[in-house]
């Protein structure tokens, strides 16, 4: 004996997609009136389908999750879930910045923040397109490739690193992102890595707060030293931000502009 599963009615057309896509098949289809009608088994079913689709998750996505074992299915929404709590982080994030940046932004990191001279070096660099997943791995990765470099060709390998952000980069956009080794001596490039000057400057520099190392919060950072920047009249930032490891007063690293004074 069949039974109707009854739903409302603004369920009718979500009922014909599913039906379409396969998803939930009637187990009959009167042909006079076109009802669908399905079967008590198929009950369970109907409601983890309605569920997973209040989570917001795509027809093609549900239709996944529904054909597998309960355990890979609560495995797979648990990782989703914790991305959707990491969004929500990062959004809540950019909404405080956008705060900041109308109250006159953070004054205690902006009270950190001092400049200072710069010596022209040598670099040993290694660069890569990439958004702000990947980004960690390829630090990891191109300072142990650089440094080995060194190391192989006899020169120290333990000078300051410097990552250079010349794009935005994001979990929504991909840009360019340099990591740079001084050195002193002299070498060849090879393969991805390249060797450029980097003229003697002068930055405004402020060290990150453990507090904020990681991302979303690093923008405070960022945000303070671009507050600091605007209200400036004597001083222009004169090229890409960058982050210096380690950095200075017992700091991880800090977070630099290279400024210039106009003449």
């Amino acid at each position: 004996m069949r039974a109707v599963l009854a739903p409302p009615h603004d369920c009718h057309q979500r009922r014909r997609l599913y039906a379409e896509q396969g998803l939930l098949v009637p187990a009959y289809t009167d042909p006079t009136t076109g009802y669908r009608y399905y079967a008590p088994e198929q009950a369970a079913r109907a409601r983890l389908i309605a569920r997973l689709r209040r989570l917001g998750l795509s027809v093609a996505r549900v239709a996944q999750l529904v054909e597998l074992d309960a355990q890979s299915r609560l495995i797979e929404l648990r990782s989703w879930l914790d991305a959707q709590n990491e969004r929500l982080s990062e959004q809540t994030e950019l909404v405080e910045a956008i705060a900041r940046q109308t109250d006159g932004g953070d004054a205690d990191l902006i009270s950190a923040i001092a400049v200072r001279e710069v010596a022209a070096c040598k670099l040993i660099s290694c660069q890569r397109q990439l958004d702000i997943e990947a980004l960690d791995a390829f630090l990891a990765t191109a300072q142990a490739e650089i440094r080995g470099y060194l190391r192989h060709c006899g020169i120290a390998s333990d000078g300051a690193m410097t990552v250079h952000f010349h794009e935005t980069v994001s979990r929504d956009s991909e840009g360019l992102v340099e990591v740079a080794i001084a050195y002193e001596g002299g070498i060849e490039p090879v393969d991805d890595l390249r060797i450029r000057l980097q003229a003697a400057r002068r930055e405004v520099f402020l060290p990150v707060p453990a507090a904020c190392e990681n991302f979303p919060l690093i923008l405070r950072v960022y945000d303070a030293i671009e507050t600091w920047l605007d209200a400036r009249t004597d001083i222009n930032s004169s090229g890409s931000p960058y982050e210096i490891y380690p950095g200075s007063n017992g700091a991880s690293f800090d977070v630099a502009y290279p400024i210039m004074f106009p003449s």
